[in-house]
């Protein structure tokens, strides 16, 4: 099955709210980041990245509130799309919030980068 015929998967990841969460966050980005890489180039993740504040429109980069990931995904399966998230620092670590992370497949509207 080729990349643009495999099913397509939402991923919303909001981290939690506790106290110490951004910092967490920031302290492991790279990791992160490094592995989205990795998976960005397999084509498996097709459009991702933060959620910030509403405030954080306005603000200079450094006052932006990160508060979330959320990501578009092909992937062969649902429950191959969870392991991946399962398998991500943020998760592992307790930035996501486990018990709010929304995985769905979904059909396009749009093209997908």
């Amino acid at each position: 099955m080729s990349n643009s015929a495999r099913p397509k998967f939402f991923v919303y990841a909001p981290d939690h709210t506790e106290e110490g969460t951004f910092a967490k966050r920031l302290s492991i980005r790279n990791e992160h980041l490094a592995r989205m890489k990795t998976i960005l180039a397999a084509g498996t993740i097709r459009v991702g990245g933060v959620l910030l504040t509403p405030e954080s429109l306005s603000a200079p980069p450094e006052g932006q509130k990160m508060i979330g990931s959320t990501f578009i995904c092909e992937a062969e399966s649902l429950d191959e799309v969870k392991k991946m998230v399962e398998e991500d620092i943020y998760y592992k670590e307790g930035v996501w919030d486990k018990e709010k992370i929304v995985v769905l497949p979904m059909m396009a509207a749009t093209p997908i980068p």
